[in-house]
């Protein structure tokens, strides 16, 4: 793995004065790490351990007029344990259905062309499309196997982690059919048309993994991981349960969320919604005084399943409900914060 990471000499300061808006500025897509949701990215080698320290709070002390607020945020972030990259990486292409497919142009020598596809991955990481023979990006590919997949974990956010996946493609094989199929229609259920008889399938084998985010931010962070390096890492065993419990947050318990990050950072955000969990630790949208901005919230430790997750006690915040029927973040003191997924209803299913 090989990794990158330039400093801006834009200052805290005026970067604040600059993006004191509303959400609809560029506040909304203030920097981070590929890997930390936080105002203030940082190098990729400073990785937080699987194993955080007695406490991942900011010193405790109430917020007042005289405190950077996000120099507080930066130091709680710093303290936030993460998924390491290629694992990050990974996930994140598991969980992502739809990215831009670049390809050599057959029609225009030596130009490249770009398509929106759809895509699931196979349980090697690769990427698998369902192509049909009338499309340009057919006729590229079967001319020129040699392309690229690019994703973005929030399109909407420049600044955020952008993986580019580079590799060849080829026809999946008749044995392989059916699982392929069945991976696919996972991910994408009302893709009908894929048994029509001009779609087949295709595997882009991966040759080089690429990815970069804080683009136009404080700090540049990028890198890349070979194929063995990718291959070898692991999907992230919570993080499938991203939709359902984020949904379910959002809708039913956003307050608590809110209590939580405030607790857990020292910040009295205005507002707080989950963005997706992993066994880490979960990220947010939150908002402060007009601005908008993403944060990491860690675990304790790593949840290696959904038994590892429960934890049917809390003695903070009365008002957090503690319930079978629900998924509830909860936490303890905010000397030594600890936060558990409670995750025992069948209501929640992998997406």
């Amino acid at each position: 793995m090989r990794t990158l990471a330039a400093p801006c000499t834009l200052s805290l300061v005026s970067r604040l004065k600059v993006y004191k808006s509303p959400s609809s500025s560029p506040m909304f897509q203030l920097c981070h790490s590929p890997f930390s949701l936080i105002p203030f990215p940082r190098p990729l080698s400073i990785m937080a351990s699987a194993t955080p320290s007695s406490s991942q709070a900011v010193s405790p002390g109430d917020v007042n007029k005289e405190t950077n607020v996000f120099q507080l945020v930066q130091a709680h972030q710093e303290k936030a344990a993460r998924l390491p990259p290629v694992e990050e990486i990974r996930t994140v292409l598991d969980q992502s259905t739809r990215g831009m497919l670049s390809t050599f142009s057959e029609k225009h020598e030596g130009y490249p062309s770009g398509s929106m596809v759809d895509f699931a991955c196979d349980a090697n990481g690769s990427p698998i499309l369902a192509v049909s023979s009338l499309a340009v990006h057919t006729k590229d590919l079967l001319a020129n196997s040699k392309c690229s997949l690019l994703v973005a974990r929030d399109p909407e956010d420049r600044t955020d982690l952008v993986i580019t996946l580079h590799g060849d493609a080829v026809a999946v094989s008749e044995n392989d059919q059916a699982a392929v199929r069945t991976a696919y229609l996972a991910k994408h259920p009302n893709a009908f048309w894929v048994d029509f008889g001009d779609f087949q399938f295709m595997r882009i084998e991966p040759k080089v993994v690429r990815f970069v985010s804080g683009v136009a931010t404080a700090l540049l962070g990028s890198g890349e991981f070979s194929k063995e390096e990718y291959q070898a890492s692991k999907v992230d065993a919570i993080a499938q349960f991203s939709k359902p419990v984020a949904s379910h947050m959002n809708k039913d318990h956003a307050e608590d969320t809110k209590v939580i990050v405030q607790h857990s950072t020292s910040i009295p955000v205005d507002y707080a919604y989950m963005l997706d969990l992993d066994s880490l630790g979960f990220n947010v949208k939150a908002g402060y005084q007009g601005n908008t901005f993403k944060l990491r919230i860690p675990f304790p430790r790593r949840a290696e399943d959904r038994k590892g997750c429960e934890n049917p006690h809390s003695r903070y915040a009365p008002s957090c409900p503690v319930s079978s029927q629900l998924t509830t973040l909860l936490k303890e003191t905010k000397e030594d914060p600890v936060f558990y997924l409670h995750l025992t209803t069948t209501e929640y299913r992998p997406t």
